[in-house]
């Protein structure tokens, strides 16, 4: 039976703007795909749509559930997570020069969407048993770095994929800040970074694949190469800019229909709601992805314990990642690294880990009073 108090701490405005972000999602994916040049519609808004609905069965489920018993077995469900990363470079789909997905015969997942949250439940697990008066020491840092970062990290680099391992390590550097670090070892490993940053740099660099490095360089001069490594940062920018103030209208803009943009439902969707909302939708659209990072903050500081605390800012911290650095991308103001639009941009794998993510806030937002434990 259900707690009515749950019930009534259940927090409706993080769910009603997230399917809003959604089905505003599936709608510029319609828009996007219509067939202007194609005789036939394509299904990906349809497919969104199943998606949104499996998410939300998801979503209830997970925030029925004790977010504590998630930290009871943190370390096996990020064990589950490393074996799917691997089983994905065994037997994983191929497309697009990338190996991320595992074949379920009617559909496919990608495992890494999934783990940056089981990286996060066991990070969360870890650092809450570290005292904040004391900060992290030394050998919990190489603990941590050793157990939990590095193996998940080269095994995403392996697929490639590096937008998720940055990522990943962002959320890492972010969750041991907020842990408590000592500021010795801060110092430390910023001056250890700075000196080695020459030598670390050309390494990453000769580490990187060829259109990789051709993004870096579209993102440093798009007009290098307007036809080429350039393409998609200009045509986003031009398809954002030709929206105006008010925009075209919906199902009026043309940069995606006609193929101008590349991965129109996907990585630059943004581009396609700016062209047809113009500068007034996208502000709106920017206070709906801004409220409910607002809301995750504001439950991190309200959570009951420092696992839960530190499971939301994790969370937060990962969806406001991937909206900015989605933003900036699209604006040419960070080079592409294929992110996409959380809750908007097509993906079925993608919005599903939105929706986990969402949950876990909802979870320890509707039990951080004291009285339920």
């Amino acid at each position: 039976m259900i707690d009515r108090r749950l019930v009534d701490n259940f927090d409706w405005g993080i769910l009603l703007v997230a399917v809003a972000l959604s089905l505003i999602g599936v709608l510029t994916i319609y828009s996007a795909t219509r067939p202007v040049l194609d005789a036939v519609q394509k299904t990906f808004f349809m497919r969104q749509l199943y998606w949104i609905a499996l998410s939300l069965i998801i979503f209830f489920i997970v925030v029925s559930i004790d977010y504590r018993w998630f930290m009871k077995f943190a370390n096996v469900i990020f064990l589950l997570g490393i074996i799917l990363l691997v089983i994905v470079l065994v037997i994983g789909r191929k497309g697009m020069g990338a190996q991320r997905w595992i074949p379920l015969g009617f559909l496919s997942f990608q495992p890494s969407e999934f783990f940056k949250i089981f990286f996060i439940i066991a990070i969360s697990r870890y650092l809450s048993f570290i005292k904040p008066e004391e900060g992290l020491g030394f050998k919990d840092l190489v603990k941590i770095i050793v157990f939990f970062l590095a193996v998940p990290v080269m095994l995403i680099l392996k697929q490639p994929d590096l937008g998720t391992a940055l990522i990943l390590f962002f959320i890492f550097i972010a969750m041991i800040l907020a842990a408590g670090i000592r500021k010795k070892i801060i110092l430390t490993v910023v001056i250890v970074a700075l000196v080695a940053l020459p030598f670390a740099g050309k390494v990453m660099w000769d580490g990187l694949k060829d259109y990789q490095k051709m993004r870096i360089i579209a993102f440093i001069d798009p007009q290098a190469d307007t036809q080429g490594v350039g393409y998609h940062i200009n045509q986003s920018k031009i398809t954002v800019g030709s929206g105006g103030f008010l925009g075209k209208g919906y199902m009026q803009g043309t940069q995606g229909p006609y193929r101008f943009l590349p991965e129109n439902h996907t990585d630059f969707i943004f581009s396609i709601f700016a062209e047809e909302w113009g500068f007034a939708g996208s502000l709106v659209l920017f206070a709906m992805y801004l409220f409910i990072i607002w809301r995750g903050f504001d439950t991190a500081g309200k959570a009951r314990d420092m696992e839960g605390c530190l499971l939301v800012l994790g969370v937060t911290f990962m969806f406001s990642l991937y909206f900015f650095i989605n933003i900036g991308m699209t604006l040419g103001m960070v080079p592409v690294v294929g992110v996409p639009l959380p809750l908007m941009s097509y993906g079925g794998t993608a919005l599903l880990s939105n929706f986990l993510a969402l949950s876990m806030i909802e979870n320890v937002r509707m039990r951080r009073f004291a009285l339920y434990y």
